[in-house]
């Protein structure tokens, strides 16, 4: 779908204006938004707008990395866009000239979407031209990042606040899929930070002084998303690397009680074996009480070793 919005000379706001009118004198600057396009309206981008076909192609195969390229008239940029369900990149591009601007996207953004409805209902920024309206749209782009990154926290909070002790192999698997979901996050925000910058001090963007401050304003936000990533994935580093000192504290005291009980059953167990040998010629097999005796001495054994034990230490370090 293709649809355009054009703004008349006296700031009036005009939609669903045919193409092959918006050469019209009256018109001030207009936004074109090819929508979900089909192939034949994707071809437009060439037969009436005649961009670049290196642009062009760009367009038509994903995923490109965000970047910003100059061509004679007008400028080229790639946006990223987080599905905030599934964390999937999403491509928007934009051609900006001096007074045009057009967008492309297979999908539909909210962030268009948002500035389409706004720039119907004449907001003030009619009188500002495209490259307002471009910033609006990124930083409504931008702006959609943040609740991405404060669910993540949330569910960082959460797995903070629940028990270890009784299901350390989930929080370990969320662990895992929260730095994924930061990788995925912190792969989007870097270039398009970086893109920001570019379009900041670039010189050949058509770019009004006064209005490089908004654009200022996207890339701190940028420059706080990438912090928050950041962090977040050093907090979940420690929590990995906590689980793992409790886990293998865990090991650490099952070893020990087996090495205990080990110890002490390995001296009765030789005593236990001697004596089941079935030899004629031990005499102890015939003494009335030797059964008996046999048992006090394991016992003295047992309680021997386990005070040994105790005086060493182990039972403590078995805590």
């Amino acid at each position: 779908m293709i649809r355009t919005i054009a703004i008349t000379q006296d700031l009036h706001v005009k939609e669903d204006v045919p193409l092959n009118h918006l050469s019209d004198p009256s018109i001030k600057w207009f936004w074109v938004d090819f929508n979900s396009p089909s192939e034949e309206e994707g071809m437009e981008l060439g037969t009436f707008f005649h961009f670049h076909p290196l642009a062009i192609e760009d367009c038509l195969h994903l995923l490109q990395r965000p970047k910003l390229d100059y061509y004679e008239g007008y400028s080229f940029l790639v946006l990223h866009y987080l599905n905030s369900n599934t964390l999937d990149i999403e491509e928007l591009d934009l051609f900006i000239g001096e007074n045009y601007l057009v967008t492309f996207h297979f999908k539909p953004l909210p962030s268009v979407e948002t500035v389409w409805q706004r720039l119907l209902q004449q907001f003030h920024g009619l009188n500002k031209g495209v490259s307002y309206i471009a910033y609006e749209i990124l930083d409504k782009l931008v702006d959609d990042y943040f609740p991405i990154m404060y669910e993540i926290e949330d569910q960082l909070n959460e797995i903070e606040n629940r028990d270890a002790k009784k299901s350390i192999s989930v929080l370990m698997d969320d662990v895992f899929d929260i730095r994924s979901d930061l990788l995925k996050l912190r792969k989007t925000v870097i270039p398009m930070r970086d893109l920001i910058y570019r379009i900041i001090n670039s010189e050949r963007l058509n770019i009004h002084e006064e209005q490089k401050a908004y654009f200022d304003d996207i890339y701190d936000h940028l420059l706080k998303l990438t912090d928050m990533a950041e962090s977040n994935r050093e907090l979940t580093s420690d929590m990995r690397d906590n689980y793992l000192s409790i886990n293998a504290h865990r090991m650490n005291s099952i070893m020990m009680t087996l090495t205990i009980i080990t110890s002490i059953f390995i001296p009765l167990t030789f005593v236990v074996g001697v004596y089941g040998m079935n030899f004629e010629n031990m005499p102890e097999l015939r003494w009335h009480y030797g059964y008996y005796i046999v048992l006090g001495i394991m016992a003295l054994m047992t309680i021997g070793m386990i005070l040994w034990f105790k005086r060493k230490g182990w039972f403590k370090v078995n805590k």
